[in-house]
């Protein structure tokens, strides 16, 4: 029984590490106050959709997976940055998925699945929101002007997380902006270079 308890406990682990802002960055703690992330400015729903993702269609050069980004999401933080402040080019870059809300860049790492390489934006409408994250996984500490960073894991089940993936938070007017950034393509060091080009 305990051998099976271990199995579900590194499960989890691994499985947190692929998702990791979507259930323990910043994003997490936004969802943990109950206030649901209102959705995108723009046309009524219906046609709205359907024309926001023909302009994300229009925009993608590269894509990875199903869907390109939201060009409103990815202007939070755009590629160039990334490729500026962790050392990525065209050559390393795979391409661009989107989903509502949120947009992750793919970098290829030798030995590493694509999958879990990348640098994730997400960015919630959210008025009032902390301007720090209250993060029951994890401390933060100021890297960048209003943008915080992780820092340390609160519990050691959380430390193979906080060492796989850098998560960047910045609280707007209007938007929280969170990234999740994989050391393996953006080290602790280029994640705070990467943080003043937040916005």
């Amino acid at each position: 029984m305990a051998h099976r308890n271990r199995n579900i406990l590194v499960g989890l682990a691994l499985s947190a590490a692929v998702g990791f802002i979507a259930a323990y960055l910043p994003g997490e703690a936004v969802r943990a106050q109950g206030k649901p992330a209102a959705p995108a400015a723009g046309p009524a729903a219906g046609t709205g959709g359907a024309a926001a993702a023909a302009a994300a269609a229009q925009t993608c050069t590269k894509k990875y997976g199903k869907n390109c980004c939201d060009p409103a999401v990815m202007e939070h933080m755009p590629k160039d940055a990334i490729f500026k402040a962790c050392g990525e080019s065209d050559a390393t870059f795979l391409g661009e998925s989107g989903q509502k809300d949120t947009c992750k860049y793919h970098f290829k790492v030798e030995g590493e699945k694509a999958d879990e390489m990348y640098v994730q934006v997400y960015t919630p409408k959210q008025k009032d929101a902390p301007p720090q994250p209250a993060d029951p996984f994890f401390s933060y500490k100021k890297a960048a002007g209003k943008v915080y960073m992780t820092d340390k894991a609160k519990s050691p089940k959380s430390a193979p997380i906080a060492a796989a993936q850098t998560g960047l938070y910045l609280a707007t007017k209007e938007y929280v902006v969170s990234v999740s950034a994989s050391t393996k393509v953006c080290t602790k060091a280029e994640a705070t270079k990467l943080a003043p080009s937040m916005k």
